[in-house]
């Protein structure tokens, strides 16, 4: 593909991406199925500019005048982001073979004018309602905490299956396949390896044997937070994906009863191989909206993980795609649910047991508002504190830094302060 087709390509994939609710990920992989003509050269191309233009969004819109379709964004990167001259611009535009028609005179125009004196949000690369939360979060650091959850390819983290493996072992094993991985700072069972080049994880052995998966060390703190023991029965409320059901079983060595929960079907079917993989085991089981299909564990469940569903904001720099899609109202009904479902998951607590509440969110109206929420309507739950909660052994001993304030009962991670993924999670034990 010629520079120019590989220009035009990538807005017609952003154009797909706008249209549908599919990830930016599977709207590439389908483009790469339906041309199978672009070379593995091209297909990296394409993705590269693809996401370059998601993550500038805020930015492109803007110095274009308010256009958001795939041409208008692309064109707007050549500039801002590539630097491009417009004669430069234009000669990537002629309308010949596979690549893009001639700039119209609008067009010409808006490169031409440049982006002007941006306001607050377009600067910080962040969907304009989101700020003002932000804000009220980090204060001074609102914007460089945006730069960073919207910052290119995070690294990739695993997160190594203690039952069957070492630390040790599987890096020896990595540094093999030619991997360079290196330990994650808090987790004690992480390695971390570099994005670049993109590594084939599922390729490898140690995947395909379940020594290892795939989980962001923020994922892993706030699974390792928990505190599940051998011998507990602990109910995973939103399993989702499964991720933190499997780190749920390997602290909890085989022994005791897990259960892993999620209102649709399809989910918990995946999670099927994944244990299987890992030599672990769970109740699956399939809940109602209300909460139904557990009822058997009412006041008897040591530990209630509830991974709430929530707008995903914390994993931006993963889904950039997500950022735009996002609405007011959205986080709105978010909170709403995530209140609900904690009033169910709570039920489940037995007196003297532990419930943990978990998003991958940066948005304070989905984790100090909806915690603020339970507690105003559950006072038989008092906070833990995270100090104690961060004395997990699955976590290094320098854990302990992640917390500022000794008194606060929760934990928020975030790419600028912790190279994680974002997160929030907060810990309450039942009064006995």
């Amino acid at each position: 593909m010629t520079p120019a087709a590989r220009l035009a390509a990538a807005a017609s994939v952003l154009d797909s991406i706008a249209q549908g609710r599919a990830p930016a990920e599977v709207v590439l992989k389908a483009w790469g199925a339906a041309n199978r003509y672009a070379g593995s050269k091209d297909r990296r191309a394409v993705a590269d500019r693809v996401y370059r233009v998601l993550r500038a969004r805020g930015r492109l819109v803007w110095a274009m005048g308010g256009r958001e379709d795939g041409r208008a964004l692309v064109i707007g990167s050549l500039s801002l982001i590539d630097g491009l001259s417009l004669e430069e611009i234009e000669a990537l535009h002629s309308g010949e073979g596979y690549g893009p028609r001639p700039l119209s005179k609008q067009e010409r125009a808006r490169i031409t004018a440049g982006e002007g004196d941006l306001p607050g949000w377009v600067a910080a690369g962040l969907p304009e309602f989101v700020v003002e939360d932000f804000k009220a979060t980090f204060g001074d650091r609102w914007s460089e905490e945006a730069r960073e959850l919207m910052a290119p390819r995070a690294p990739i983290d695993l997160r190594v299956n203690g039952a069957i493996a070492s630390v040790d072992e599987v890096a020896a094993e990595l540094r093999e396949a030619g991997l360079s991985p290196e330990p994650t700072p808090w987790s004690a069972w992480g390695l971390r390896l570099p994005s670049e080049p993109p590594p084939n994880v599922q390729a490898l052995e140690a995947f395909k044997a379940g020594r290892i998966e795939i989980q962001d060390e923020g994922s892993q703190i706030v699974s390792w937070l928990a505190s599940a023991q051998p011998g507990m029965t602990v109910v995973d409320y939103c399993a989702g994906g499964g991720g933190k059901t499997l780190a749920l079983a390997q602290a909890m060595r085989g022994e005791g009863t897990l259960v892993a929960c999620d209102v649709v079907q399809k989910r918990l079917d995946n999670i099927r191989p994944r244990l299987q993989r890992a030599g672990v085991e769970a109740d699956l089981r399939l809940i109602g909206q209300n909460g139904g299909g557990v009822e058997e564990f009412n006041g008897k469940a040591d530990l209630v993980f509830v991974d709430a569903p929530c707008s995903g904001s914390g994993a931006w720099r993963r889904r950039p795609e997500d950022a735009w899609r996002l609405k007011p109202e959205e986080v709105e009904r978010l909170h709403a649910l995530q209140v609900r479902i904690l009033s169910q998951a709570a039920q489940l607590v037995k007196p003297g047991g532990f419930l943990v509440y978990v998003t991958c969110s940066m948005l304070r109206a989905e984790n100090e508002t909806t915690i603020a929420a339970f507690e105003a309507s559950h006072v038989e739950f008092a906070p833990f504190h995270m100090c104690g909660a961060l004395a997990d052994p699955h976590l290094k001993p320098l854990a302990s830094s992640l917390v500022r304030d000794a008194d606060i009962h929760y934990l928020r991670l975030s790419p600028a302060s912790t190279n994680t993924d974002g997160f929030f999670a907060a810990v309450y034990e039942r009064r006995a």
